[in-house]
């Protein structure tokens, strides 16, 4: 990234608290001085430049920092279908948006805000809410990256679902004017309300089934009270078993895989010794009430596990700790956390550990964060150091069920991941200036939603790109895992 534009995008930063447009006046002058420098009809355009890095090459350029034997997962969960690949390809568009012109409207951005990086979780007053709840990209940026990462993945979906061009129309053009007028409304707040603005999944249920059929009804209930049980108890009960009278975590090779059997029983002393070493750096990052918490666990397992689609090959540990008995687990993930994709094409994190860039990122903008987040910088079995960030397992997190969404309901769905977006935006960026540029009329939704399905077309070039190189034997994909 070139100097002149890491010195724009600090400045950014700076507008984005109020430092160089203090007044509201001033603010809202220059976000509508911004469309003369970016007219909101101008996100509509999309066309691959001549130049365009092959999207195969640019996840091989991934790869090399991921492990090896896993990578062949990766790319199979990608090529399940185009919507599975988008899931994989957020390096791929920030590479693309990276070359388009830009906001220098500056947000704390999710970078990955495609619309299965949205649900549900408990909060710390156990009430579930829902949020962004993917933050492996954060990063600050201009806004509408995650906008339009956010509708492209709309459309995608759109197409996965058999719905019509008009239909997806209706679903992106609903999600734009959600966003926007979203972003009016946390402008006029005022910054203590902001802050503890949340939408809790009690109150979009009453106003989802009030609208939805019996059948859509039974279940959204049904999903909600999945997720409702989905904590280290159930976990616990799921993922472990009694092996020689002790509780371990479940060999299911190669997505679970115990400790003990990737070093080998010769060097599982020094695996126990490392593994409690690693809870000890991730204890000091916590506040002290949560050490005390964490105090009361002990270490008695660790393995192994493939998470996701996008993060297939990077590092993730599962760590059981029981507290008072057996029957009092508690779940943490270790996940690695490697430089953000955006990092590349925007202004380098103001934080050296990639896992506090995480860290810091949730907790300044997602709604309600869980009291187990941290990180650690540690130097691994094989010698190398990494960051990585810490949460818990399972709290309660559940996601929509896309595959049974029919336009309405993915229309609803859109509207409700546009406004939490926009109000993770508002809280890390200046509401008063974006909410200025993107003004009353529906030109910056209209332009959105034409460039989601643009995209969505980019998408399926890149999708067969990689099935192409899978076919010719260039890479390497292994299914149903």
């Amino acid at each position: 990234m070139g100097e002149a534009k890491e010195e724009e995008i600090t400045a950014s930063r700076r507008r984005a608290v109020g430092s160089e447009y203090s007044s509201v006046s001033d603010r809202v002058a220059y976000g509508k001085a911004v469309r003369a420098k970016v007219p909101r009809s101008s996100h509509a355009a999309w066309a691959p430049p001549a130049k365009r890095p092959g999207a195969v090459q640019l996840l091989e350029q991934q790869a090399k920092t991921r492990i090896p034997e896993l990578v062949p997962i990766r790319y199979g969960r990608m090529l399940v279908s185009p919507f599975t690949f988008f899931r994989g390809g957020a390096y791929l568009m920030a590479t693309d948006l990276a070359g388009q012109p830009h906001t220098g409207l500056v947000a704390q951005l999710c970078g990955d805000a495609h619309l299965s990086n949205f649900g549900t979780f408990a909060a710390p007053d156990r009430r579930q809410v829902f949020s962004i709840n993917d933050f492996d990209e954060t990063l600050p940026g201009p806004f509408e990256w995650d906008v339009k990462r956010l509708a492209a993945s709309f459309a995608v979906a759109g197409r996965d679902r058999g719905f019509s061009d008009k239909q997806r129309n209706v679903v992106n053009v609903a999600l734009g004017r959600a966003y926007r007028t979203a972003m009016g409304r946390f402008a006029g707040m005022r910054s203590l309300d902001l802050w503890y603005a949340r939408s809790d999944v009690a109150e979009l249920a009453a106003r989802w089934t009030a609208r939805a059929t019996a059948e859509q009804r039974r279940r959204f209930e049904q999903n909600i009270a999945k997720s409702r049980a989905k904590d280290s108890l159930r976990a616990f009960a799921r993922m472990t078993e009694i092996v020689d009278g002790a509780r371990r975590i479940v060999n299911d090779p190669p997505v679970i895989v115990p400790l003990d059997d990737l070093v080998g029983p010769e060097r599982a002393h020094e695996a126990e010794d490392f593994m409690r070493g690693v809870l000890h750096s991730y204890r000091r990052t916590l506040s002290g009430d949560r050490r005390k918490l964490l105090e009361r666990f002990r270490v008695v397992d660790a393995a192994r596990k493939v998470v996701g689609v996008g993060s297939v090959g990077t590092r993730a540990w599962i760590v059981l700790l029981l507290g008072r008995d057996g029957d009092d687990p508690l779940f943490l993930q270790f996940k690695e956390a490697q430089p953000s994709v955006l990092q590349p094409f925007l202004a380098k994190s103001e934080f050296a550990n990639q896992g506090q860039r995480v860290v810091e990122g949730q907790r300044l903008t997602q709604a309600a964060s869980d009291i187990m987040l941290g990180w650690i910088r540690t130097t691994g079995l094989d010698g190398l150091k990494r960051d990585f960030y810490v949460r818990q397992l399972w709290d309660a997190k559940g996601t929509a069920i896309i595959e049974l969404m029919d336009t309405n309901a993915m229309s609803a769905y859109a509207r409700v991941c546009a406004g939490e977006l926009a109000r993770a935006h508002a809280r890390s960026g200046d509401a008063v200036a974006i909410a200025s540029y993107l003004g009353n009329s529906d030109t910056f939704d209209r332009a959105l939603a034409l460039f989601a399905e643009s995209y969505a077309d980019q998408n399926e070039r890149d999708y067969e790109a990689l099935a192409d190189a899978v076919k010719s034997g260039r890479v390497k994909a292994e299914s149903g895992v």
